[in-house]
């Protein structure tokens, strides 16, 4: 194996390290709040269109590493629409969301009290 090929299988390995993070987190919480949709369907169309140029290529490291960016891609994608709730101005099923946070903390406060000149609390 020369240099070259080496320093493939390392970063390819790298990479892939680098994503299991994002993708394990995304898996167990089901919170995609903080991705948009643009960029996830931008970046599955950038490497759909991507494969025509690596698998040109001889079978090596960098068809490893596309392969996982393409299910990576793909599987935040699906997530992402699956768990976001349906239509536009639908509240989201994602646990864990900001919203649902502000949710609990306005039951367990109640409603705010109206202020009076001159009252103290």
């Amino acid at each position: 194996m020369d240099l070259a090929v080496f320093a493939g299988v390392v970063s390819t390995g790298l990479f892939a390290m680098s994503y299991l993070p994002m993708l394990v987190k995304a898996a167990r919480t089901k919170d995609l709040a903080s991705y948009s949709l643009g960029n996830l369907a931008i970046t599955n169309v950038g490497n759909a269109v991507h494969s025509a140029y690596v698998f040109s290529l001889p079978f090596g490291p960098i068809w490893v590493l596309h392969g996982f960016y393409l299910v990576a891609s793909a599987l935040m994608l699906v997530w992402f629409l699956r768990y976001r709730g349906g239509r536009r101005g639908e509240p989201g099923r994602q646990r864990g969301s900001l919203g649902h946070a502000a949710e609990r903390v306005d039951e367990a406060v109640g409603p705010p009290r109206r202020m009076v000149p001159g009252a103290t609390s």
